[in-house]
């Protein structure tokens, strides 16, 4: 599976967008995503790549999570996949 094209699928159905307006430098406040569209998003992305996202919906700024952008975002999941397929 390709993780970015999954992930900006993802935000851009999120942000009511189409895959190819939502950039590696967008962020979501660009995006128009606000904190329940992010959280829906983060749970989305948990569902489609069997993850558990380090993400603190009530305060996102305090999360290990960087969500500054959808290219943190993507660098972050694949992280994660790797982390919790027991990769490197």
């Amino acid at each position: 599976m390709d993780v970015q094209a999954k992930v900006i699928e993802i935000i851009a159905e999120q942000a009511v967008l189409e895959p190819q307006d939502v950039t590696l430098k967008s962020t979501l406040e660009d995006l128009g995503i606000d904190s329940l569209g992010l959280v829906e998003s983060i749970f989305s992305i948990e569902e489609t790549f069997d993850i558990s996202v380090p993400f603190n919906a009530n305060d996102p700024t305090d999360s290990a999570f960087d969500i500054s952008s959808v290219e943190t975002i993507i660098v972050g999941i694949q992280k994660l996949i790797s982390d919790q397929k027991g990769g490197s």
